[in-house]
């Protein structure tokens, strides 16, 4: 009798193909619309990219399902969805180079005050700004600091400014920073930071963390960047600061998600927003492909996987 194949799906032929490769895998396309003809036998699934789908209705059919492997690297939104004994995967480490040079391109854009000069290419106008400030010589808090926040620091570095990094605890610093602070001493670091980097991911912990408290501990004229996910900042919070000219921001998330056409934070003075497209460039596929097939082989093979954010007992290799 012949062995029996590990079955996989993926919301994408790109994807298929590189898993197609690897002996013993079937590699499906699913893009959750429907219900797949050979739902009985998935035992690895990966959901759309960003794609809103009735993930709770299509995985809780799915018998011998033991892994869902995410494309990003946020999972708070999906924690609800994934049935019991079901292991949850993120993509850490996929869009780190991604978000962290779309971060470092918000702070750039908000403090050199591109969107007035692209407002006034609109309008045919050659602006005379005053002398302003420039990234150089800027003191950073990148709050946050796993792989995208380093890969952010890491970014930086050519622009002579000052890092200081922020996790969930304090710790021995790396290459980068001499030490990693921890996030109950923001209420300190934050009065000496001219640009906010937040990356943190989305928790208990995290949601509502900057605040109108500390946001009136910045100094005048610094920029919040946030590429980490929209709750982490209070909105209306954000606008009051930003309304007055105080400080600027410079968003890729936003709370509500998308943001409704009548938000006050799209007429805010002083805001820069991106419609969440830090992690959607070129640079994914290739990135995503290599962390799948190295998960499907872990799954095959009876290795433990990487990135488990919800761990799930009696995972085996295929027989």
């Amino acid at each position: 009798m012949a062995p029996h194949r590990l079955v996989v799906s993926v919301p994408e032929e790109q994807y298929a193909a590189v898993l197609r490769e690897l002996p013993g895998v079937d590699a499906v396309v699913w893009d959750l619309a429907d219900d797949h003809p050979r739902g009985e036998e998935l035992r690895l699934v990966v959901p759309p990219y960003q794609s809103r789908v009735e993930l709770a209705k299509r995985l809780g059919r799915l018998d011998r399902l033991q892994v869902v492997q995410l494309l990003t690297a946020g999972y708070d939104d999906v924690l609800g969805d994934v049935p019991d004994g079901v292991a949850l995967c993120n993509a850490a480490g996929v869009h780190d180079a991604s978000t962290a040079e779309l971060a470092v391109a918000l702070a750039l854009a908000s403090i050199r005050r591109l969107p007035e000069f692209v407002q006034a290419q609109d309008e045919g106008l050659w602006l005379r700004p005053p002398v302003g400030p420039a990234l150089a010589d800027s003191r950073v808090l990148v709050v946050g600091y796993g792989q995208i926040g380093q890969a952010v620091a890491r970014r930086l570095a050519p622009f002579e400014v000052t890092v200081t990094a922020v996790a969930s605890r304090r710790r021995e610093g790396d290459d980068l920073v001499d030490v990693v602070h921890g996030i109950d001493e923001l209420p300190t670091l934050v009065p000496e930071a001219d640009v906010l980097i937040l990356v943190v991911p989305l928790s208990d912990d995290t949601r509502g963390l900057v605040d109108a408290d500390l946001l009136a501990l910045l100094p005048d004229g610094a920029v919040v960047v946030n590429v980490a996910r929209g709750p982490v900042v209070d909105t209306d919070a954000l606008v009051a600061a930003c309304a007055g000219g105080r400080i600027r921001a410079a968003v890729d998330v936003t709370d509500p998600e998308p943001l409704p056409p009548d938000h006050p934070l799209w007429r805010t003075p002083g805001v820069l927003l991106s419609p969440h497209v830090g992690g959607a460039t070129r640079a994914m596929a290739p990135r995503a492909g290599a962390l799948l097939r190295r998960q499907v082989e872990a799954l095959r093979d009876g290795r433990p996987l990487r990135n488990v954010v919800v761990q799930a007992e009696g995972l085996s290799p295929a027989r």
